[in-house]
């Protein structure tokens, strides 16, 4: 027996290979990312370079400045006005941890139990933002005003005893204290912190909480372990949010403090504005910039989490 094998085909030559298609829009990201790119650089970076080359000059207002990189200017800034600084921080964490206290309670009854009223209670919290940062930071004044009903309720309290004892009020008197700073500082920024920790209580799984007390738990523990630390990412926001502003804020030490309750910000304006003396001003600006991101990255490390709302 015979087999016919037929032969295979011949080999056709490969088709030269094609150029995959030109992706269209390619650089359209890129192009969207410019305004914000060239607004960033404009009225963020180049300030900073003149800032920075502002602390280091010499001279006069009738003279001029020249840049003599005299970096004495930050030494002496920090050695003269330390205690202003150290207030800032003091009064900036004081007015963040009542923040915090108030702000907790309140965004966690927004999330979990405001029900039909939570569209409501939202509006509540931000309806400061409606009114001039200027015009609320005013309204304490008459809120704080001597022999007013919230000065004498805290003499029935005997509250002003304590904080008097503490240095933070005067006797009676609560305007032109610490006390009254920071309690603007508190009204003012207390948005910041609890928009941040709604969002991140809002995204808790309702279900967490059940298979918690399916397993026992107290409501305490329910919200020691699992409630307070899925809301750390809040948390985290929530603080930045306010120790940053509030720590280099200066209408409220303006309005509501005195010359013994001046912050860094006050300095730095007063010495922007009125003492005409710029290197120090700017110098000054850099040492609280450089104080808060020493701050800030320490607190985000130490917090345990990179997840920010």
């Amino acid at each position: 027996m015979s087999t016919l094998t037929e032969a295979p085909p011949p080999l056709t030559p490969a088709a030269p290979g094609k150029k995959p298609p030109r992706r269209r829009g390619r650089w359209t990201p890129y192009w969207l990312l410019l305004p914000g790119l060239l607004w960033l650089v404009v009225f963020f970076a180049l300030p900073m370079i003149y800032q920075a080359s502002t602390s280091v000059q010499t001279g006069s207002l009738e003279q001029g400045y020249k840049v003599t990189w005299h970096f004495a200017t930050y030494w002496n800034a920090l050695d003269d006005y330390w205690p202003q600084a150290l207030r800032s921080v003091l009064y900036a964490a004081a007015a963040t941890v009542l923040c915090l206290v108030l702000g907790y309670p309140l965004a966690y009854l927004i999330a979990f139990r405001a029900g039909r009223w939570r569209n409501l209670i939202m509006i509540l919290v931000i309806a400061p933002f409606f009114t001039s940062f200027l015009i609320r930071t005013l309204a304490w004044k008459t809120i704080l005003a001597d022999g007013g009903p919230v000065v004498g309720a805290l003499n029935a309290l005997h509250v002003l005893d304590v904080t008097d004892w503490l240095g933070w009020t005067a006797g009676d008197r609560v305007l032109a204290t610490p006390l009254a700073v920071v309690c603007g500082l508190t009204y003012n920024f207390l948005p910041f912190m609890i928009l941040p920790l709604y969002t991140s209580l809002e995204r808790i799984d309702g279900r967490l909480h059940e298979a918690a007390g399916d397993l026992y738990a107290k409501p305490s523990t329910v919200f020691r372990k699992v409630t307070f630390p899925l809301s750390m990412p809040g948390v985290v926001s929530g603080t930045l949010l306010t120790f940053i502003p509030a720590s280099g804020d200066y209408v409220n030490a303006e309005l509501l403090g005195s010359t013994d309750t001046r912050m860094i910000g006050n300095v730095i304006q007063t010495q922007f504005l009125r003492v005409l003396d710029y290197p120090t001003a700017a110098a000054l600006s850099f040492i609280l910039m450089a104080a808060i991101l020493l701050m800030v990255t320490f607190y985000i490390r130490r917090s345990g989490t990179e997840d920010l709302v």
